[in-house]
């Protein structure tokens, strides 16, 4: 019996623990069903969480059963790194490894690497000694509790979809895409993958009817692999554990390049979500470009229809008032290498200092390989880069530091819902920087009230934060533009204090020694309370924007309050308020925080 328990517990994947201040999630590895491999993931206090079925098929070979555990590695990483973008520029990254060697009967061997960080688990596959592997197929699969509430995304190779609430298993059957937020008991778990590039291809879930299983899919039926596969991740935790996560980058390759003297991120002025023949029209561009200029914000964005015949004019009359231009492509005129360096050397020469890209829509291998190839010629021509039209972050903002943006949700140019604003700060931002193109006072549906729209730049992070509306919809309300001149684009710490997906959502974010607070909600008129106790010693002067009547401008107003107070307003329906906060000193903020 003795020598069965060695067995046994050889089986049996050692628990992963990483010693913080906040335990980790457990993860175990067993095996099921005739040698199926399963990593079963609780909470440090054992309650069931997800297991995941393992497994992957190559041409050569089938390694999801009959496999036997023959042995186990570990060792601790730690990595400091610094982005350029992001919920927060310096990073550290405490992870625990575990690497499960398995073998089934042929003797064919497959390795599950697995990371542990405070904040969830991830796992990938890797061929030991393979450098190329033709993969058909995963049989990664997560099974949660059926009756786990969730809130999903229709997949779409766009990410453009609706996302709802239901639950596990009242979802309808179908493929749904990352990241997928299931809540389990007291925990959350956010399912997608990290560090996913032309390496491999990209993957969504597939969901059997009146079940809490969702099976990984691949884009392609078959994948030239270098042996390794992306990350499959559950970020696991309460709601700011989760939603304050940067796991996806931790697992991402370090930086390409080391030289991000050039990299600036910030706000754009942006003009065709308002007047969408306005990019074909030259002196419109300008009047943008005026606008930037009186309001500090360093970007115009010319979209779809600027002509090369006055676009380098453009360029010099922005640059002249300190505000430089990005352009719009759509991907099909850089999908060659000879096209796309022509095209990025001709803007370059003009003075542009980035470009968007749009309507990529496929998580294939061959359009991951494309989206490399554009980070790296871009790199070397010292252009910024917004993905649109694309794929969700996988990571990439940490392994090309110009990449400042992403689309990949349902944006203001959709029209969506104002429900959404309350579930994407937990679902797709959680995962990368998000170019929704928030701060719609005329344009759009206007279902959300105007301070909860001058809210959204702080609620939605994005290193490019386009303002989708014209300037004169800003200037009509001069105390929501001085307060949107005052905010930032880049974070040195975020903070969730509070909100529930679906319901409102209050975000600090810190720059400096200063503290930006967007609280919002949905639905019904309510009292939104902000916590400042955690956000530092205090006492503050604090700025605040608030509805005023109807649709006209904010209402703006000064308190102080001390370190371990609160605000608190009632807002009105789809309402909102936003704020900043500035340490108090003597003598100091005589005008309140604005600068």
């Amino acid at each position: 019996m003795k020598h069965a328990s060695r067995r046994l517990a050889a089986a049996i994947a050692t628990l992963v623990s990483l010693p913080a201040l906040a335990a980790p999630p457990l993860a175990t590895l067993v095996f099921r069903d005739g040698g199926r491999p399963v990593l079963s993931i609780t909470d440090p206090h054992g309650a069931a969480l997800v297991d995941e079925t393992l497994g992957l098929r190559t041409t050569d070979a089938d390694l999801t059963h009959d496999l036997r555990l023959i042995g186990t590695t570990q060792r601790q990483l730690t990595e400091h790194y610094r982005m350029t973008v992001g919920k927060k520029l310096d990073r550290t990254a405490n992870l625990s490894e575990t690497r499960y060697a398995l073998q089934n009967a042929k003797g064919q061997k497959l390795d599950v690497v697995v990371r542990i960080g405070n904040d969830g688990v991830a796992f990938r596959y890797e061929l030991p000694g393979a450098t190329r592997a033709a993969v058909t197929g995963e049989a990664t699969s997560f099974a949660v509790p059926a009756s786990a509430p969730a809130w999903l995304l229709p997949y779409s190779p766009e990410y453009e979809k609706e996302r709802f609430q239901t639950t596990a298993g009242g979802a309808a059957p179908g493929q749904y895409g990352y990241p997928s937020l299931f809540r389990i008991g007291d925990s959350y778990v956010l399912l997608t993958e990290a560090n996913a590039d032309g390496r491999y291809d990209g993957s969504r879930l597939t969901h059997a009817a009146n079940t809490g299983d969702y099976a990984l899919t691949l884009a392609d039926t078959r994948v030239e692999s270098t042996g390794v596969t992306p990350w499959r991740t559950a970020i696991i935790g309460d709601l700011a554990t989760v939603t304050e996560s940067t796991l996806v980058d931790d697992l991402a390759d370090p930086a390409k390049f080391s030289d991000t003297s050039w990299i600036r991120p910030g706000k754009v002025a942006w003009s065709w979500l308002s007047e969408h023949a306005s990019p074909s029209d030259a002196t419109r561009q300008r009047a943008y470009v005026d606008f930037a200029a009186k309001n500090r914000i360093p970007y115009v964005l010319v979209d779809e229809g600027w002509k090369d015949a006055w676009v380098p004019d453009l360029v010099r009359y922005a640059n002249a008032k300190h505000v430089d231009i990005l352009l719009w492509y759509h991907w099909s005129k850089l999908d060659t290498p000879a096209k796309r360096m022509a095209e990025l050397t001709k803007v370059k020469g003009w003075g542009v200092k980035g470009v968007k890209v749009d309507f990529m829509e496929s998580d294939s291998q061959a359009r991951y390989r494309w989206y490399d190839e554009t980070l790296a010629d871009t790199a070397k021509l010292q252009l910024m880069l917004n993905f649109h039209g694309a794929t969700i972050p996988h990571g990439l903002q940490r392994t090309w530091p110009h990449l400042m943006t992403m689309e990949g949700v349902r944006g203001a140019e959709n029209d969506p819902p104002v429900v959404g604003n309350t579930i994407q700060p937990f679902t797709r931002n959680v995962v990368g920087s998000m170019d929704y193109t928030p701060v719609a006072f005329d344009a759009g549906r206007k279902e959300a009230s105007i301070a909860h729209e001058v809210a959204l730049p702080i609620v939605f992070e994005s290193g490019w934060t386009h303002f989708a509306d014209r300037p004169e919809a800003y200037e009509a309300r001069p105390q929501a533009l001085a307060f949107l001149d005052q905010i930032p684009t880049v974070w040195d710490e975020t903070k969730l204090l509070g909100g529930t997906p679906g319901q409102d959502a209050i975000f600090a974010r810190r720059s400096g020694d200063r503290w930006y607070i967007g609280a919002i909600a949905a639905g019904a008129p309510r009292r939104l309370t902000v916590p400042l106790a955690s956000l530092g010693v205090g006492p503050w002067h604090v700025d605040i924007v608030r509805d005023g009547a109807g649709r006209g401008d904010v209402v703006h107003t000064r308190q102080n309050v001390t370190a371990d107070g609160s605000l608190s307003f009632d807002v009105p329906v789809n309402g909102g308020f936003a704020a900043i906060l500035c340490p108090m000193a003597k003598g100091q903020f005589e005008n309140g925080c604005y600068r």
